[in-house]
């Protein structure tokens, strides 16, 4: 029994994956209905932050991971301490919850980095004028998906500054944004996916990728390379995504790091020999880890939600008459602006062409809600 902390989308794919090897499934998720409910065996309706249904969790699985990293890592830490299997180990966890620590690990390990500074609530505007405009805030704790993150360009416009604790980082002037994932076992095993390209949309939201990436092969081994250092620096098992920033001059800068599958590998479902959802199920239950090779080159988007209410799906059946195209519809019962209800993976032994198939299927399938 694989319990899972979260039931979202990444839950639901993580499940379906483990279905398929004869895994049950037991689930806690604050919602009563959620992506992954109808997969699971168990359902515990809870917080993420409730440490006894967490507790309750743990005691009907025999292996413990979650879909999202704002949990209660704190009785994780005291599960793992007590016997109890979780993965990736709740001690990362704690690390990557907050990001200026998540920092200092990185540099620590001699990953490069951005330049960095902790920033406290009570001194952000003297620390930004002192580290110096253009500059990215990123809140410590509770950022997802773009939220808790400023770009503070000009000192006319610090009134922006987000009134938190914080870490203030160098505005790198980006090439790409780009992005690997890991998989590692309990025996220390890895296995590297392709570099991918992202672009985001305004909302910081991932809009959508490129695999693999448009990138010189010297560029794409070292991001490589820089993505095993972190997760081997974590000690990490499981899958986990490493977004990185490609610079301009060509240099490769960590971004940020999941222990989790990551919004970035969903390609990997139809385009590699193994998906990272089943990368994670083999690391975290002790079965080898699969071959991570790209079969077919993809390009995927996020389908976001427009306005609210009940979710209705427009454009399904003039989307699937082109040929290589996957529509995955998470089934969350509400649609809200820009939430994340699906994604789409087109894949073309041609990458041009997965473009521009995909570019038409962007602008033909949507997820809208019943409301006015």
């Amino acid at each position: 029994m694989i319990g899972i902390i979260g039931g979202g989308q990444l839950a639901k794919m993580m499940a379906q994956e483990a279905r398929k090897l004869g895994f049950g499934i037991a689930v806690l998720d604050p919602q009563e209905k959620c992506p992954v409910c109808g997969l699971a065996d168990v359902k515990i309706t809870g917080s993420f932050m409730d440490g006894e249904k967490i507790r309750n969790l743990a005691e009907i699985s025999d292996v413990l991971t979650y879909d999202i990293e704002h949990i209660n890592v704190e009785v994780l830490k005291e599960l793992e301490e007590e016997g109890y299997p979780v993965y990736p180990s709740p001690k990362i966890l704690e690390i990557i919850q907050d990001k200026l620590v998540q920092m200092e690990t990185m540099k620590k390990a001699g990953v490069p980095i951005p330049k960095f500074i902790r920033a406290d609530r009570d001194e952000l505007t003297e620390k930004a004028i002192e580290f110096g405009v253009p500059l990215v805030q990123k809140t410590r704790r509770g950022g997802y998906d773009g939220k808790g993150v400023a770009v503070i360009r000009t000192e006319k416009e610090l009134d922006k500054l987000l009134p938190t604790d914080s870490m203030l980082q160098e505005f790198v002037e980006i090439e790409k944004e780009i992005a690997v994932m890991v998989a590692r076992d309990q025996d220390g095993n890895i296995e590297v996916y392709p570099v991918v390209e992202m672009v985001f949309n305004e909302a910081n939201i991932l809009d959508f990728l490129v695999a693999p990436a448009r990138i010189d092969e010297d560029i794409a081994r070292e991001a490589q390379d820089i993505a095993v250092k972190v997760v081997e620096a974590l000690d990490g098992v499981g899958i986990f995504g490493i977004e990185m920033f490609l610079s301009k001059d060509g240099t490769v800068l960590l971004n940020e790091v999941a222990p989790r599958p990551h919004n970035s590998g969903h390609y990997t479902i139809e385009a590699c020999m193994t998906s990272q959802f089943e990368q994670h199920i083999r690391a975290i239950t002790g079965l080898p880890l699969g071959n991570s090779e790209l079969l077919v080159p993809a390009v995927m988007f996020n389908v976001l939600g427009e306005g609210y209410g009940r979710p209705k799906v427009l454009g399904m059946k003039e989307a699937l008459r082109y040929p290589g195209v996957y529509v995955h519809i998470y089934g969350k019962p509400v649609v809200r602006p820009l939430r994340k209800m699906g994604h789409v993976t087109v894949v073309n032994k041609d990458l041009g062409k997965a473009l521009e198939v995909a570019q038409k299927v962007k602008r033909i399938i949507k997820v809208v809600g019943d409301d006015p």
